[in-house]
């Protein structure tokens, strides 16, 4: 039997994720690696006969230096841009877009720019000419879900000239060893598990430890959500999507 979620963690929910500003200058990707099984946008392209292995410009290409009829920016200053979360900016196929998006992103050098990627093997050879030691609006954030993945990227990752980069463990597969490669060149490391009807299984303990690695390393932790089917003390929680952020919130194991 399982029971129902609100079992999982008693105390009350309190806070609400932060809603930004998207920013999808270009849609579709490839299947990279494990965690990329049941991607939210092969989910969502599917049930609209989509196919997501096309990867084209979409009509939000310029939204950022969009203007208003006044000759002002659409998009206000000081907004936290989620760029790119319907594809990798780093992907093959934009690699002749890229340069205008970076124009784009020196101009609003007044908004943050918040990427997620699963290539950083391929970031070295995507970067601006002006780019040195990185734009400070902008955070590259690598995903790693499972040991492989750790292993593999933390080494690239690690000693790229980015001003701010973060750890995605999402979807959280299996218990990760980071191995003492964690430190200060890392600003945050999220986890969370998968949502979806075909869901794999979150572990608590897998949470945990990787929080306890965290804090060793002095690197700020964030568990985001604890994905559709979500182990914790030998039992599998079946947990619906519209509480998997606010049960990991109630968990209140967030460190700074």
């Amino acid at each position: 039997m399982i029971d129902p979620p609100d079992t999982l963690f008693p105390e009350e929910e309190s806070r609400s994720p932060m809603r930004p500003q998207f920013w999808s200058l270009w849609h579709g990707c490839h299947r990279k690696s494990e965690g990329c099984l049941h991607c939210y946008v092969y989910r969502r392209d599917t049930s609209n006969g989509i196919d997501s292995n096309l990867v084209h410009k979409t009509s939000m290409f310029r939204m950022p230096v969009q203007r208003d009829q006044s000759g002002r920016y659409k998009i206000p200053s000081g907004t936290l841009m989620w760029t790119c979360f319907t594809s990798d900016f780093f992907i093959e196929e934009a690699d002749e877009w890229r340069e205008d998006a970076w124009a784009m992103i020196r101009e609003r050098s007044d908004l943050d720019f918040y990427m997620v990627t699963k290539r950083s093997e391929r970031i070295p050879d995507c970067l601006p000419e002006d780019w040195g030691t990185g734009y400070a609006n902008i955070t590259i954030c690598c995903t790693m879900e499972n040991q492989r993945r750790a292993d593999e990227r933390i080494p690239v990752f690690k000693d790229l000239p980015i001003a701010h980069r973060e750890i995605i463990c999402e979807p959280l597969l299996e218990g990760i060893d980071f191995n003492g490669e964690l430190g200060h060149w890392c600003e945050q490391l999220t986890v969370g598990g998968e949502s979806g009807r075909e869901a794999r299984v979150c572990d608590y303990d897998w949470v945990l430890d990787i929080r306890r690695q965290c804090q060793e390393a002095g690197v700020p932790f964030h568990f985001k959500q604890t994905g559709a089917h979500f182990r914790k003390d030998g039992r599998v929680y079946d947990i619906e999507r519209r509480l998997q952020y606010s049960q990991a919130h109630r968990a209140d194991i967030d460190t700074r």
